[in-house]
């Protein structure tokens, strides 16, 4: 009998691909579900990036392996990009390393810095697959809360009071999802003192930045941040290139040459033509966020009338590609409401408690449908 590694015993399938079946059987029946579950962007990139990568897949050389590290170029135009976002300096032979998407630089931070048994903080709610790769790595996950009523911030100083030997990592990630809520530069200062003074890696997942926020923020706007910090971006959400897979990570040389180590055991490089089409989409203008916010606005406020007709409750200062709402009636289970607004309107939303015990009694809606299905979907609730 082949029996499965017993680190496959910590982790379970992904809720959205387990909920993705239950869709599809739904769809098998003749029932047309409106997906507002899941964050997959539906607009297009800008649009000479797709005519400049068809032109870069026909260059002799476009179909070789590429290097581990990216093409000169395109760390080139992340340095300049992270320079005009974010007024940060960074240097691209060194500091930068495209990834595949930034949910591989969670794999690859974490093997690269964690031990079976060491200990990282993970905050509740938060993006599952932190908690799902510290398990597979037999790490001890210590969550810390965020609360509605804390702004979705950590309470630093309830963390002082916990004992932080062997804490390897603590993951940050704001705009934060599940939940949209924004974070000031001076407490970004205050979580970069508590990581210096436990020497703990901070890792900061950015990848909302330009969704519906005024004051895109890199962790490197903190002085002194690249001593214990790292940071992950992706152009997913921010260029509508989600299957793309074109991510990146920021850090200091020493934090990017020890997972240069992970990720070139892992991969062959990324393809040419992709790197061509994300250097196109970094040298848009401010223009180009205006008009997506424009989109997204108009798709924010059909959602939060689909929350008053619900009853929910939103919060309308948020960011991100999402709209969190808690269920105000008496019974807050938010996956038994989930599966009723299924059931009931053949809408799929997800439950809170996906993202952990502090998303229990909210449920999450994604922005990514356009504004006709949103009002398709309003009109089946109202009707």
């Amino acid at each position: 009998m082949i029996v499965v590694a017993k680190r496959m015993h910590q982790i379970s399938e992904y809720f959205f691909s387990e909920k993705m079946r239950v869709i599809h059987n739904l769809e098998k029946k003749g029932i047309q579900v409106i997906n507002l579950g899941i964050g997959n962007p539906d607009l297009l990139p800008p649009s000479n990036v797709i005519p400049k990568m068809k032109v870069a897949s026909e260059l002799e050389y476009a179909n070789t392996y590429q290097s581990y590290i990216g093409i000169e170029n395109f760390r080139h135009a992340i340095s300049i990009w992270y320079k005009k976002i974010y007024q940060v300096d960074i240097d691209p032979e060194n500091e930068v390393l495209p990834l595949m998407g930034s949910k591989e630089g969670i794999m690859h931070v974490s093997m690269s810095y964690l031990d079976k048994g060491s200990k990282v903080l993970i905050p509740d709610p938060g993006y599952p697959t932190y908690s799902s790769i510290s398990n597979l790595l037999e790490a001890e996950i210590i969550y810390y809360n965020l609360h509605e009523e804390g702004d979705w911030c950590p309470d630093l100083q309830l963390l002082y009071k916990k004992n932080f030997s062997n804490v390897k990592i603590m993951w940050i990630n704001y705009p934060h999802m599940p939940t949209g809520a924004t974070i000031s530069l001076e407490k970004l200062e205050e979580i970069v003192f508590f990581a210096k003074k436990n020497h703990i890696l901070l890792v900061h997942d950015n990848p909302y930045s330009f969704i519906l926020n005024k004051c895109p923020l890199s962790i490197f706007n903190v002085k002194e941040a690249k001593d214990i910090a790292l940071e992950l971006n992706s152009l997913s959400k921010s260029y509508n290139m989600a299957g793309w897979r074109v991510g990146m990570i920021i850090g200091k040389k020493e934090f990017i040459q020890n997972i240069i180590k992970v990720k070139s055991q892992m991969d062959s490089g990324m393809y040419y033509p992709i790197q061509i089409g994300a250097i196109e989409a970094m040298n848009q203008n401010s223009e180009w966020f205006e008009n997506i916010n424009i989109e997204y606005t108009k798709r924010r406020k059909i959602i939060w009338e689909i929350c008053d007709h619900l009853c929910l409750k939103y919060r309308r200062k948020s960011s991100g590609i999402f709209v969190w709402a808690k269920i105000t009636s008496l019974d807050q289970n938010d996956r038994k409401f989930s599966d009723e607004i299924l059931n009931r309107y053949h809408i799929f939303i997800t439950p809170g408690s996906v993202f952990g015990n502090n998303g229990k009694g909210y449920v999450r809606f994604s922005m990514c449908c356009s504004v006709n299905t949103l009002k398709k979907a309003k009109n089946r609730i109202i009707s």
